[in-house]
């Protein structure tokens, strides 16, 4: 068992020697050295290849692969601090730093160790017991601390780069994991377990697939810290140093001694838990730690995946109904932790006024927020203004005369954001100061460029919607204007007829009679008009209901009765479905335009009769008639009218109308025959016998 375990040992530390270097000379070749990372991580797999080599050469328990241990581990410690520094940190933070000094002395304290041990105790059995239980000691402290640093390293990255270090990661919390469990067996039995020390080259062995494919998977090292978890992090060091420092300072108080030391401790713990639950809370307080990690763990201060998501939720997705100009403000405050805000925009003189303000109500600004120097510097230069540079006078750039006066005055405002749209400019944000006070670098008034003209483009789209929805509201105006103007036109072409017949029969009662009744009825018609024209009419119509076909043509005949002469033609009950208002609306165009087309004055005819599933009534003139092309191109098109005085309504407003009412309009004309117009209203049942269906139901 010795024999095969000694086998063992040597021919698993031997392979890891030769595939350690194999697969650094490959890395090397492959990629070379041009990042700090790649020189970290062929220096730790040299040196793994190092003590495999050591460990054959001179056996597991000489000094010579004690050593080389020692030197396997500060290589991929090395490795380690490489990797974090390569998270977008351009200043290493002292705490991480202070961690990694921390092990890199455990590390230099081993071999030290032994020297001096060799050469200060005398008796060569306890030196080498004193000596290998000092070295398992240290040695379990180091494999702890470097299995925290990796899953430290592993938790802070973003998700998206975990993927790139997952292998690695893993290897290394594996080799130290079985470190961890040699030393500790070892350091308990006060023996080595010659079992784990035969197979740990054979362990290592094992690992060089995962890190030859890790190489293979990121290949440049580099992965990005995700800003929440390391802003925990970060807090759970500080709760940590925080109730370490409380349990040091109780020590303390315990070895001084004294009558009132268990007064003092307890005086102690609950002052400094007191101001923790004050401090921690705090918006100042986190703003003041996000600027620190900003500082110290990143490279660049934003997040800006983060940051461009929550802006869009923000202006995409109305908070608890805070309007559009609101949602604006907010979405670039938050941005700068800024914890109130102000929007101005242009009103339609291109004078500055207040549009919105949020979280800001005891700001004074002005009916006009601006001056005639504000709109032509900010359109101009498009400057990004930090007020308290502009206040002090340092700020060489600035037209003082385009400030206005209130913005001198207004203690909290801190930073003037101009929102330009292909060089107009839309509005002007203004944000109050942070709560940690702070200047604006490079990447503040980057971030505030693109964000302002992201939102000078929404401001502008806002702006055009407004003025569409304004000329939409004035064609609906214009459109209802048009048909009124055609139901005019008719009412005045019918009382100039019944003018001209009242000089030859005003002198009849009938017609009298007749004429006071027609007046009425144009009265109320251009009453009707007017409450259409009102901006606050909403057209609404009648239920659609079984509607009777001759009674309804009988009204339209009554009206047009003293002015044309009227045939009519009806097959008794017949019931349409539809609204009786529409429908002599519809006949009342239809006859117009038979009477306006025929000049012999031969009468107008109205029929009505079933046809299929149709209620049809036929409008008939032996006029003008109309050409096909005319039908096709140009008779139900609005605006468009060979009439002179026409508005070319009448006809695009009866089909309308016979559209909605589940109806068709056909036309059937030719040029000197004249023209039929065809009326199609769906079928119904008298009311009475559809009752009666339904009761006996």
């Amino acid at each position: 068992m010795g024999g095969a375990l000694a086998l063992t040992g040597f021919w698993g530390h031997a392979a890891a020697g030769f595939l350690y270097a194999a697969l650094a000379i490959w890395v090397f070749q492959q990629y070379g050295v041009r990042t700090r990372q790649q020189i970290a991580l062929i220096a730790a797999l040299s040196l793994t290849a190092l003590w495999g080599i050591a460990t054959v050469a001179d056996g597991p328990a000489s000094m010579l692969a004690s050593f080389s241990e020692t030197l396997r581990n500060v290589g991929w410690l090395g490795f380690l601090y490489a990797l974090l520094h390569s998270g977008e940190s351009h200043k290493h933070p002292r705490t991480i730093t202070m961690l990694y000094g921390a092990l890199l002395m455990v590390l230099i304290l081993q071999p030290v160790i032994d020297i001096a041990i060799l050469n200060f105790v005398r008796d060569a059995g306890a030196a080498a017991d004193i000596s290998t239980r000092t070295v398992q000691l240290l040695r379990m402290l180091f494999a702890i601390g470097a299995i925290v640093l990796v899953h430290n390293l592993y938790t802070v990255s973003a998700p998206e780069a975990r993927w790139g270090i997952s292998l690695p990661m893993a290897a290394l919390a594996a080799t130290w994991t079985y470190d961890l469990n040699l030393n500790t067996i070892g350091y308990l039995t006060d023996k080595w377990p010659t079992e784990l020390v035969a197979m740990r080259g054979v362990a290592m062995t094992l690992l060089v697939p995962v890190f030859a494919m890790a190489t293979r998977r990121n290949s440049e090292w580099r992965i990005r810290l995700s800003r929440s978890v390391t802003f925990r992090s970060v807090s759970l060091l500080a709760i940590g140093a925080y109730l370490f420092g409380m349990l040091l300072l109780a020590t303390a108080l315990q070895l001084v001694g004294g009558t009132y030391v268990r007064m003092a401790q307890i005086t102690l713990i609950f002052g400094m838990s007191l101001a923790a639950m004050l401090v921690v809370p705090s918006g100042r307080f986190r703003a003041w730690l996000n600027v620190v990690i900003a500082k110290n763990f990143f490279q660049h201060r934003y997040d800006y995946r983060a940051e461009w998501m929550r802006f869009a939720e923000t202006i995409g997705f109305p908070n608890q109904g805070a309007p559009f100009h609101e949602r604006v403000v907010k979405s670039l405050a938050d941005i700068f932790d800024s914890p109130a805000g102000l929007l101005l925009t242009r009103d339609s003189e291109s004078r500055l006024v207040l549009q919105a303000r949020w979280n800001w109500p005891t700001a004074d600004v002005p009916t006009y927020a601006g001056n005639s120097h504000t709109v032509p510097f900010f359109e101009r230069s498009s400057r990004i203004l930090l007020m308290e540079s502009v206040r002090d006078g340092s700020d060489d750039n600035v037209d003082h005369q385009a400030i206005p006066q209130w913005l001198y005055d207004e203690a909290r405002a801190w930073a003037v954001v101009p929102l330009v749209h292909f060089g107009r400019l839309a509005g002007i944000a203004v944000l109050a100061t942070p709560p940690v006070k702070r200047g604006l670098d490079w990447e503040d008034l980057d971030m505030m460029r693109v964000v302002g003209r992201q939102l000078a483009s929404y401001l502008a789209e806002a702006s055009s919607q407004e003025a569409l929805t304004e000329s939409r509201q004035f064609e609906q105006f214009n459109r209802r204007f048009a048909f009124v103007m055609h139901d005019i036109k008719n009412l005045v072409s019918q009382l100039s007829i019944l003018a001209r017949n009242a000089e030859k029969h005003a002198s009849k009662p009938e017609f009298q009679a007749d004429m006071i009744e027609t007046l009425k009825s144009s009265v109320g018609k251009m009453n009707d008009l007017l409450v259409r024209l009102s901006q606050h009419s909403q057209t609404r119509h009648a239920a659609i209901e079984p509607m009777d076909v001759e009674k309804t043509i009988a009204a339209v005949v009554h009206a047009k009765r003293l002015i044309y002469p009227i045939e009519t033609d009806f097959s008794p009950g017949l019931f349409a479905l539809a609204d009786a208002g529409r429908v002599e609306t519809i006949l009342n165009h239809l006859v117009q335009n038979a009477i306006d087309a025929t000049e012999d004055g031969s009468p107008i005819r109205i029929s009505a009769s079933r046809q299929d599933d149709w209620a049809a009534i036929r409008v008939s003139d032996r006029g003008c008639g109309m050409s096909e092309a005319f039908v096709a191109n140009q008779l139900f098109k609005p605006f468009d009218s060979t009439k002179e005085g026409g508005f070319g309504i009448g006809a695009y407003e009866a089909r309308t109308l016979a559209q909605s009412l589940g109806g068709q309009l056909h036309v059937d004309s030719r040029p000197a025959k004249g023209t039929r117009m065809t009326l199609l209203l769906p079928i119904s049942e008298k009311p009475e016998l559809t009752d009666g269906l339904n009761e006996a139901a």
